[in-house]
């Protein structure tokens, strides 16, 4: 059998030019095939149409390499062509021996050629096989095979290069193809990741920190209407971590995978609410030149947070009453009903019931949005959680912040209970976070805390530091860490901070300091922990 035939000397086209014109164009044509659609199945369809319009091919095919070593009939044009049934394998066949060796063959006389496999019907007239290898990074990937009316004069020669660069057109296109595949499937797999770590991150668990009754309800509750989709109230102090609840809520919800979009009512003026809200038309007002989408259309299919809702204003009331009573809505300036397949979570920490004595706030929308509600209790009646609270945010801070903390010492600790925290779980953040920056080294103490919790305006306990006490107020608060770290051996004590054990006995009773408290003091380290949360 031979693949490679001499053929006759080859008669300059009279035409040589118009040919040249011919294949110019039918490269074009291809490249525009293969660049305009990413499908390239249906690319490689219109490319063997072309061929087959402008050169004659009575029939073509591309084979491509399969993972399993198999050649598989990815495209296929003319008589008895059929795409995707017939199968190759490696060294088989023709188009198997192109794709083996990366060389082309041509058959000039099919009917003499045993090794051309699958043949769906046998031709009534003389055609000859033309097959060249589609390579990527110079290995073959697969083949490129036409028919071609059989011509004594045909230049084989020049048809192998020609089908050469047309090869080498598929080859790119596979490239760009697989290239887009695996960003595809990385941006997937990230997809994934990142809504898994926010499941981790939103799980109720890791919302609010603590062991008080309160934080268990909160548990209960979320746990409960999470699977529902009831609209919820929210009800607490500012920096209690409402907004952290509703993310709880709708990352543990069938909606999870929708978005989550989140709103502050009192951020936004009261002439611009309603058009955040529910969008608006072109035209509607000054400066609307193109129709704008609102935030319920945004959040189609998954949950709208609205924070502060005791902020707006009496007009926008009516029309988020109709929409949870309907589920639907119009535009600022249209005519047209939108459907609205929302979820809404409320927040806020005004008294809805005093503002709808004052006439501020409409009772059919309270009555509502009161289906659930959720009161998130101040820290300040939760004092059992502070020390669960304090030890997450050291950890947290210390990482982000690349600080090596370790511990916060036994008087800080006795500031932190004796505060009242009015900004709440938000300024007990703020006030570990200035602890953990300006301290240089791994202990917080009592002066690494911010200024207002060492006041009296603030914390009720001292009116004017003199120096002198304020020096001893330092001493005072390193003798008691020390006690602590040696579980109150005065001695060990004593040689911590490098000094006699007479001198220490004698400011342990200038002080007042009991000693004996730190005896049965467990160290930090085994302070029980809850994992993680985000207030």
């Amino acid at each position: 059998m031979t693949l490679s035939v001499n053929t006759p000397p080859v008669t300059p086209p009279r035409d040589a030019a118009g040919r040249e014109a011919r294949r110019l164009s039918t490269l074009l044509e291809v490249s525009q095939a293969l660049s305009g659609t990413l499908n390239l199945k249906s690319s490689l369809h219109r490319v063997l149409e072309i061929l087959a319009r402008h050169h004659g091919a009575i029939r073509g095919i591309v084979t491509f390499l399969q993972d399993s070593g198999d050649l598989r009939v990815e495209a296929a044009d003319g008589t008895g062509a059929i795409a995707g049934t017939v199968r190759y394998r490696i060294g088989q066949g023709i188009t198997g021996r192109v794709v083996q060796s990366g060389k082309p063959v041509v058959v000039p006389r099919v009917s003499h050629e045993p090794g051309l496999m699958h043949r769906a019907v046998t031709p009534r007239e003389e055609i000859s096989f033309v097959c060249v290898p589609i390579s990527l990074h110079r290995r073959p990937i697969g083949a490129l095979g036409i028919d071609l009316r059989y011509k004594p004069d045909r230049d084989f020669d020049r048809n192998v290069k020609f089908l050469g660069v047309v090869a080498s057109m598929i080859a790119q296109a596979v490239k760009i193809q697989r290239l887009v595949a695996e960003d595809k499937q990385e941006l997937v797999a990230e997809n994934k990741h990142l809504k898994q770590e926010l499941r981790e991150r939103f799980d109720v668990s890791n919302i609010v920190v603590g062991s008080s009754g309160p934080v268990r309800q909160i548990y209960e509750q979320v746990a409960q209407v999470a699977g529902t989709n009831t609209t919820v109230l929210i009800r607490g102090e500012s920096g209690t971590g409402k907004e952290l609840i509703a993310s709880a809520i709708h990352y543990n919800s069938l909606r999870a995978q929708k978005p989550f979009v989140k709103v502050s009512c009192a951020a936004l003026p009261e002439s611009l609410i309603e058009s955040e809200l529910f969008g608006y038309e072109k035209g509607a007002f000054t400066g609307a030149e193109a129709r704008k989408k609102g935030r319920f259309e945004l959040a189609e299919g998954g949950t709208l947070f609205l924070d502060e809702i005791g902020d707006i204003n009496q007009a926008t009331q009516v029309k988020l009453l109709r929409v949870l009573q309907e589920r639907e809505y119009e535009r600022v300036g249209g005519t047209e009903t939108v459907k609205a397949n929302v979820r809404l979570i409320a927040a806020t920490n005004k008294d809805l019931e005093q503002a709808m004595a004052g006439g501020t706030f409409r009772e059919d929308l309270y009555y509502r949005l009161n289906v659930f509600t959720i009161f998130v209790p101040p820290l300040r009646e939760r004092k059992g959680d502070l020390l669960l609270l304090v030890d997450h945010f050291l950890e947290k801070l210390a990482r982000e912040h690349k600080r090596k903390i370790k511990r916060i010492s036994t008087p800080a600790i006795d500031m932190l209970a004796s505060y009242h925290w009015p900004g709440n779980v938000r300024e007990l953040e703020n006030a570990l976070e200035r602890a953990v920056l300006i301290c240089d080294g791994e202990v917080i103490h009592g002066h690494h805390l911010p200024p207002s919790l060492q006041t009296a305006e603030a914390s009720g306990t001292v009116t004017r530091v003199s120096l002198k006490d304020a020096v001893a107020a330092y001493e005072k608060d390193l003798m008691q860490d020390a006690l602590k770290t040696t579980r109150g051996n005065r001695a060990k004590a004593a040689r911590l901070l490098d000094t006699t054990e007479r001198v220490f006995n004698y400011k342990v009773r200038l002080y007042g300091i009991d000693a004996d408290r730190f005896k049965s003091d467990a160290p930090a380290a085994r302070r029980a922990r809850k994992p993680s949360i985000v207030s």
